[in-house]
């Protein structure tokens, strides 16, 4: 018998829905997703921030080279016989009259005097050591005066120094004095000529040979190539340049003598050579200093070969001729702007479209003649990622025939900035 007191009844739990399990499962499901899908944001985001940018990178607009404009200087050559002008520094004004080798007379000293200075170089002012006339050098000078010869007057024992010596040879161009230069230097004056054209080879006078140190012998010959290569390593030397550039001098037993170079103290010639004998006709070569834009530039030329049936009308030609050589030589050297301040002279780009300018910082000008080509070099160092405006950064310079380059820096246009962290994530760089 049951006890109604102590009976228990249990109800039934009714199940859950089984939409709810389906929600709430659904809900784990898209939270894994996003997870997921966040993490694979993050690393897409990521990645390309690992990678280094490129370098930017540098193009060059300004032109390797360029040609001063304008028409180039119309040279008044000589009707006759060979010529040549150059300019120190810039190059060639041009030659005429062809290039076999032809007699040059007493523009051989140059070379007498050339090996003389290199072999016992003097300072300027200085005398240097001396040098004493023989008894037979001294017997010698009546002959040479009967044919006719160019000599300064000497006795046995009397003593030039090295410099007085010189002054005979350049100046009233002594064909006795060359001759006792050449033997007080090698021993001998055929040793001297030796020494002569093995000096002319090693300065690249490919047509020259010299068979006297006077110049009196037709066989020593030349071309107005040659003789300007020459002239041009002579007038480095201080002494030599000094000397050349005189009017007058005063020697030994001769007293005051004159430079036969009527030209000198005239457009600026400083000297050099004078020559001339019925083979040669009349001859000259010359140097004259001009000053533009600032600087000192030489003019170095020769005349070779001009007529005439004595020396007067022979040199008298010779000056004729070289005149206008001289001061066309002289006006067309000019001052020329090739750069100016603000020329664009490259262009950088850098990662995602950043770009800047390199520009020349001033104007750049270069002294020369229409029609000469002008070399346009420049160094623009590694460009960094961050650039500020107007930043030095390289240089531009320009060099003209065998000139020294001038140069000026450059500058940058507008900043150079790298890409921002979003610019990269949004481009995927």
């Amino acid at each position: 018998m049951l006890d109604s007191a102590t009976t228990q009844v249990i109800e039934p739990v009714p199940p859950q829905p089984p939409s709810r399990r389906r929600a709430r499962g659904l809900s784990v499901l898209i939270s894994g997703l996003l997870t997921v899908l966040l993490a694979g944001t993050a690393v897409v985001a990521v990645e390309p921030l690992r990678r280094p940018l490129p370098a930017p990178t540098v193009t060059r607009t300004l032109p390797a080279s360029t040609i001063i404009p304008g028409t180039p200087p119309a040279v008044p050559w000589p009707k006759t016989g060979q010529a040549a002008l150059s300019v120190e520094g810039l190059g060639s004004l041009g030659t005429s009259g062809g290039s076999n080798p032809v007699p040059i007379a007493s523009v051989a000293k140059v070379m007498t005097a050339y090996l003389i200075l290199t072999e016992h170089p003097l300072k300027r002012g200085q005398q240097g050591p001396k040098l004493t006339v023989s008894a037979e050098q001294a017997a010698a000078y009546p002959r040479e005066l009967a044919r006719g010869e160019s000599l300064v007057p000497v006795v046995a024992g009397a003593v030039f120094t090295e410099r007085q010596a010189l002054q005979a040879v350049l100046l009233p161009s002594a064909n006795n004095m060359a001759r006792i230069l050449a033997a007080w230097d090698a021993g001998s004056v055929e040793a001297f000529v030796a020494k002569m054209n093995d000096t002319a080879a090693a300065l690249g006078m490919t047509h020259t040979h010299y068979t006297d140190p006077a110049g009196l012998d037709p066989d020593t010959m030349s071309t107005a190539v040659d003789q300007v290569i020459l002239a041009r390593k002579a007038m480095q030397l201080p002494a030599f340049a000094e000397i050349v550039a005189q009017k007058k001098a005063t020697l030994p037993v001769a007293g005051t003598v004159q430079n036969y170079n009527s030209l000198v103290g005239q457009d600026g010639v400083v000297g050099i050579k004078t020559g001339s004998t019925d083979e040669a006709g009349g001859c000259l070569v010359f140097a004259a200093v001009v000053k533009v834009g600032g600087r000192r530039f030489t003019i170095v030329g020769a005349v070779l070969g001009q007529p005439g049936a004595n020396t007067p009308v022979q040199l008298d030609r010779v000056f004729r001729a070289t005149r206008p050589l001289v001061r066309t030589a002289a006006a067309a050297i000019t001052v020329h702007p090739i750069v100016q301040a603000g020329d664009q002279v490259a262009t950088v780009r850098g990662p995602l479209g950043a770009s800047t300018t390199i520009n020349a910082s001033q104007d750049l000008t270069v002294v020369g003649w229409p029609g000469m080509r002008v070399r346009l070099d420049i160094d623009i160092p590694a460009v960094p990622a961050r650039l500020p405006a107007k930043a030095e950064h390289g240089r531009v310079s320009a060099v003209v025939g065998e000139g020294t380059p001038v140069a000026t820096a450059l500058r940058t246009g507008v900043r150079l900035e790298p890409p921002s962290t979003w610019d990269r994530i949004r481009q995927h760089r």
